[in-house]
């Protein structure tokens, strides 16, 4: 530590844009003194009190509930007939869904399985341009016309081989006298990166699909309605009476299918009903995400949509997860039931509380088979059905393609993601002309950004080390800690500092080249960030900001909309307050972003420096997708333009520290000259000022 301190004293005065980027959180632990300004960062000071609350999750879910409460259905029938097709429209609008029913399906069949009484296809078929999903089709023995149910997969890894869930429930229904599909979720079983090596879909692989205008709900709701397609053209389905089940994101998925796709006449969505307001600070799957929509309607609006068809929820009083409480799921069900009994249907919405664990157990399959009876085949009461014994099969014999075998007609999440965006990114630089206003407010749009963040009250404490303490107060219930110094002279202005791991993050190399300037520095541990974050946050590298990018989207906001909204703040603070002569603003990777949108859409701070920051949205590498956290992905963002357009509209200095692609893969040579050129062209084209470096 002696050392250290030795060579930090003896350091030159150097230039305060060269390699300032390095995050060592170990080196967070010097002191550095230059004339009047002693101070120590010997571990950054904290601002707010010790053994708190958690202040962010209790805003957000209050936030969550308020929506709740003033989400309420009619109970007039044309009221409800429009407000059924504005729902309608919305979630098919924010979830992203592209569906084409005159796309031939080209069902390809690899294998068959005879087994008693049925038999088992393995399939692809399309469901869209190019795109295939993989599939197994259990057919029973005869002619038919049966009745069939599209089988939904959350989860599970494995997909439609998998024993404990999505296989018993083909295997049952076939054995009852039902055609079903099964088929492999978006990034799931067969349709993961590497045929053979299952994945999660989820997480920033499965968020990565907003950046290009789809969401991983979407993408889903897509492959079930194109299943729906798929099953009414089997000349041995009865087209009139089709059903759809599944378990967590498989019933989260039932829902969706049900609500939007008229087709299903009976659905039961197992483990995963329960309300909005639940999903807000719990950690589920962003395939279960719909950006905004807890600012439309609640949970119950989407169940009200399956009337006057039917619906029976199962929930379980031994699962794990807050968001799928029986108790949660009886709240939507009793919002819904009202619409159900206005149309006349009541009895076609029901639900039962099984004493189990979470997943798709043989309670749930006999809950399944007597509702389909009664629905789709008009037979029996509703009531559980005994299942018929049988066999599973080793996963391997569900499989459509030999391991390592795939057709490449199955396009996975990061191929698809890749291809997409760089049909957008052609249609971006083709672009000749720009309409800066309009651009900026779009991109207002896509950072939900246009609701202002006020400053109520600043609260002061004491310095410590020669740093001055304050939280920001907010009008919309947020505290901002920020540590403040003032600069040497007040021409030098300020730079305010944020990283999206925290100020304990930032390196003494960067702070020490900002003191040596004389710069005025102020800290910010933005929302999520430092000890502005939440004890929600899962911390595996793959979820950082999980929850809570998950979170504001539903209620109607993005996590970089959030820093946007903070950042301006700080800036405006420094302007009145402190009479700042000009404001910079160094951020790392994603807080980088941020502060460039800021300046795009507000034409806040002077200047910018971007620490590791993207050159573009553009879908990397898959193995390296976890470089940035959840709060990159913003919904719709390469379909606007990309990070050339937002620095061009800035009209300020902009200078990026070490650009890296989203992979965090160093950009050098050919590539890197690219994107100048590119970042030259968009400051021409949109007649904005100032220029981007890359350093």
């Amino acid at each position: 530590m002696q050392r250290l301190l030795l060579q930090l004293l003896l350091l030159p005065v150097i230039g305060i844009f060269s390699n300032a980027g390095g995050s060592m959180k170990e080196q967070v632990k010097a002191l550095i003194i230059t004339g009047k300004n002693s101070f120590s960062t010997d571990t950054l000071p904290t601002v707010l009190t010790t053994n708190r609350a958690d202040l962010l999750e209790g805003t957000l879910r209050n936030q969550a509930a308020i929506k709740f409460g003033f989400h309420q259905l009619p109970g007039e029938i044309n009221e409800w007939m429009t407000l059924r097709q504005k729902l309608k429209s919305l979630i098919l609008e924010k979830a992203g869904v592209v569906i084409d029913h005159q796309l031939p399906l080209d069902i390809r069949e690899t294998g068959t399985i005879l087994l008693k009484g049925y038999s088992i296809k393995n399939i692809v078929f399309q469901t869209r341009p190019g795109v295939y999903a993989t599939a197994n089709l259990y057919i029973p023995v005869g002619a038919g016309p049966f009745p069939a149910v599209i089988n939904m997969l959350g989860h599970w890894r494995r997909g439609k081989m998998e024993k404990e869930g999505p296989q018993p429930v083909g295997h049952s229904l076939a054995l009852n006298g039902y055609v079903c599909l099964s088929i492999d979720p978006w990034g799931s079983g067969e349709r993961t990166t590497v045929h053979g090596d299952f994945e999660y879909h989820g997480a920033n692989l499965g968020a990565s699909l907003m950046n290009i205008g789809e969401t991983l709900a979407g993408v889903q709701i897509a492959d079930n309605m194109r299943g729906i397609d798929l099953l009414a053209s089997l000349s041995y389905v009865d087209p009139g009476n089709i059903g759809a089940t599944g378990a967590s994101g498989g019933g989260n998925q039932t829902m969706w299918l049900a609500a939007v796709d008229e087709r299903v006449k009976a659905a039961m969505p197992v483990v995963s009903v329960g309300t909005f307001e639940s999903y807000i600070m719990r950690s589920n799957c962003v395939c279960e995400l719909l950006p905004d929509g807890s600012t439309f309607t609640e949970e119950a609006g989407v169940v009200a949509l399956v009337a006057p068809r039917a619906i029976k929820m199962c929930n379980h009083t031994r699962d794990l997860s807050p968001t799928f409480f029986p108790s949660e799921m009886l709240r939507t069900f009793h919002n819904a039931k009202p619409v159900f009994k206005m149309l006349g249907v009541e009895n076609n919405i029901s639900y039962q509380v099984v004493d189990q664990t979470h997943g798709y157990w043989p309670e749930d399959r006999e809950a399944m088979l007597g509702w389909f009876d009664l629905h789709l085949k008009g037979t029996g009461s509703g009531s559980p059905k005994k299942e018929i014994p049988f066999e599973l099969l080793p996963e391997e014999k569900l499989m459509v393609y030999l391991p390592g075998k795939r057709d490449p007609i199955v396009m996975s999440t990061d191929q698809y993601c890749k291809k997409r965006g760089e049909e957008l990114r052609t249609v971006f630089l083709q672009t000749t002309t720009y309409n800066a206003e309009i651009k900026k407010e779009e991109l207002r749009n896509i950072l939900r950004s246009k609701e202002k963040s006020g400053l109520k009250k600043i609260h002061n404490y004491t310095s410590i080390d020669g740093w001055d303490r304050m939280a920001l107060e907010t009008t919309d219930k947020k505290l901002i800690p920020l540590l403040h110094k003032p600069p040497l002279n007040q021409s030098l202005g300020y730079i305010i500092i944020c990283d999206p791991k925290g100020k304990m993050n930032l390196s003494v190399d960067l702070l020490q080249q900002y003191i040596k300037k004389g710069l005025g520095i102020v800290v910010v541990d933005l929302t999520g960030t430092g000890e502005a974050s939440s004890e929600e946050n899962p911390r595996d590298k793959s979820m950082v900001l999980h929850t809570l990018s998950r979170s504001e989207l539903w209620l109607g906001k993005t996590i970089m909309g959030e820093w946007v909204k903070e950042l301006g703040l700080v800036t405006d603070l420094l302007i009145s307050k402190y009479k700042a002569a000009k404001v910079g603003i160094h951020g790392s990777k994603e807080a980088g972003l941020a502060a460039l949108f800021l300046s795009a859409t507000a034409g806040k701070a002077d200047y910018l420096i971007l620490s590791e920051a993207p050159l573009s949205y553009l879908f990397d590498k898959r193995d390296a997708v976890d470089f940035f956290s959840m709060a990159i992905h913003l919904p719709a963002f390469l379909n606007w333009g990309d990070v050339s357009l937002a620095a061009a509209l800035s009209g300020r200095p902009v200078t990026i520290i070490n650009p890296v692609t989203m992979s965090g893969r160093k950009l050098t040579g050919s590539q890197l000259k690219d994107y100048q050129t590119e970042f030259q062209q968009l400051r021409r084209l949109t007649k904005q000022a100032g220029e981007t470096v890359f350093n």
